[in-house]
């Protein structure tokens, strides 16, 4: 197996076939983060959308304050902070 472009793949002859696409990293990646975090959250911010912003800025190398500005639809980088500082056990 060979990583490509952040993807799995294997080979098979002369190309490679994806085996994981980005979204269903992405999925794996929530569900892993749910099972061993809990955040309570209220109002738009849900655990979900929290986990997905903080996947978006560690992957692109980017702050929670740029990210939340760029995503439409989301928290403020102050609800997602907020929401963060409630974890004890970090």
């Amino acid at each position: 197996m060979t990583i490509s472009s952040g993807k799995k793949a294997k080979k098979s002859g002369f190309t490679e076939e994806p085996i994981l696409t980005d979204s269903e990293t992405l999925n794996e990646v929530i569900e892993c983060l749910v099972e061993n975090f809990s955040i309570e959250t209220q109002g738009a911010c849900d655990q979900q959308t929290l986990f997905e912003i903080l996947i978006k800025a560690a992957s692109s190398g980017d702050s929670i304050e740029n990210t939340a500005k760029l995503l439409k639809n989301v928290p403020t980088a102050n609800d997602v902070r907020y929401h963060l500082n409630k974890i004890n056990n970090f």
